[in-house]
């Protein structure tokens, strides 16, 4: 009988775009037709993004990206000053950027068990798939418990997803990250703003549950997703000029160009996101919000039409090849970190 150690035993390996130069390669692609020219003007985009030294980037995390070995992509953009502000949804963060920085890996699934022949054996062994990927559902309940230590030590107050964020991310500087490339600890020490709307909808829910429970008619710690709202239409007025990277879509996308809106809604002046690429499979014609065209979005006031493109592309395909090529241009090098949670920080004193 197969044991969990037979399933968990390669782990996923996170694509490292400072070692494969692939400016030749995108710039070759600039040339051809179809995905391959869009992704080659999104590339462009971006680096244009990172040139404008009045843009702030927003980067939007859809889909199970860090489970598929885009983490250390992702930590890099922090690192370089490629990125400005996160939307992201819970399971990216929580259940798999802070599950490996506790010390716990994805691990590759045989193709067999894609089709979902095995999938009985692996709940009874408590192990989750995530298509090709597996992940130790015990662990999971330990990221899970570590929410709720955290919550328990905070004062008992309603915070924003991104407040909350930053409490993790101290967590892991004052204990020890296990892994040299956390989104969490990485943003946390750049003072990058990670914002999780739906951030009961990952560990993150479970373990505020249990503290909320634990707690009983005692005050207790909650998120307020208008206050995440609020802090990033905050953070958008001052940043002026803004400019968006969307992997994927759902909540995050609408979440970042909702901040246009919502400013105007205040009363206070913000332009359209200058500059938007999204990467994503969703198909525009079944309504779905994934799917909706950067030029729909501009029927909306929410999107510029002059600099945005779509790249219908699976992300782990795209995204090494848009964010190496970018930074092999080296458009971030002069680049200055805006340290947005000192900027919301003092918003909010």
């Amino acid at each position: 009988m197969a044991t969990k150690k037979d399933f968990l035993q390669h782990p996923v390996e996170h694509i490292d775009i400072t070692r494969h130069n692939v400016v030749p390669l995108v710039e070759e692609m600039r040339h051809m037709a179809y995905s391959a020219r869009d992704l080659a003007r999104a590339a462009e985009i971006y680096d244009r993004m990172l040139r404008d030294r009045d843009c702030g980037v927003i980067l939007c995390l859809a889909g199970s990206l860090v489970s598929a070995g885009l983490q250390k992509v992702f930590a890099e953009m922090i690192r370089s000053n490629m990125v400005d502000a996160i939307v992201s949804t819970g399971a990216n963060i929580v259940d798999q950027d802070f599950f490996e920085a506790l010390g716990f890996r994805h691990y590759l699934a045989d193709e067999r068990l894609k089709a979902g022949l095995d999938d009985d054996a692996l709940l009874q062994l408590h192990i989750d798939r995530i298509y090709d990927t597996l992940i130790d559902e015990d662990e999971l309940r330990i990221c899970d418990d570590t929410v709720r230590k955290i919550a328990d030590g905070l004062a008992p107050r309603p915070y924003s997803s991104r407040e909350f964020i930053v409490e993790m991310g101290a967590h892991l500087e004052r204990n020890g990250c296990k892994t040299k490339d956390s989104i969490v600890l990485e943003a946390y020490r750049k003072q990058v703003p990670i914002f999780c709307p739906a951030f009961s909808d990952c560990s993150a829910g479970f373990g505020l549950i249990a503290h909320q429970s634990s707690r009983e008619d005692r005050p207790k710690v909650s998120i307020d997703s208008v206050k995440d709202f609020l802090e990033l239409t905050h953070w958008k007025v001052k940043s002026h000029e803004t400019g968006l990277f969307m992997i994927g879509g759902g909540v995050p996308k609408n979440f970042a160009q909702d901040v246009v809106v919502a400013a105007d809604v205040l009363g206070a002046e913000a332009r359209m996101h200058k500059y938007a690429v999204q990467v994503t499979v969703a198909d525009v014609r079944d309504g779905a919000l994934s799917g909706s065209t950067l030029k729909e979005a501009h029927s909306w006031g929410k999107v510029d039409s002059d600099t945005e493109q779509m790249v219908y592309c699976e992300a782990t395909l795209a995204v090494p090849l848009i964010v190496g090529y970018a930074y092999h241009k080296g458009g971030w090098r002069n680049r200055l970190a805006r340290r947005g949670n000192q900027v919301l920080d003092a918003v909010a004193a």
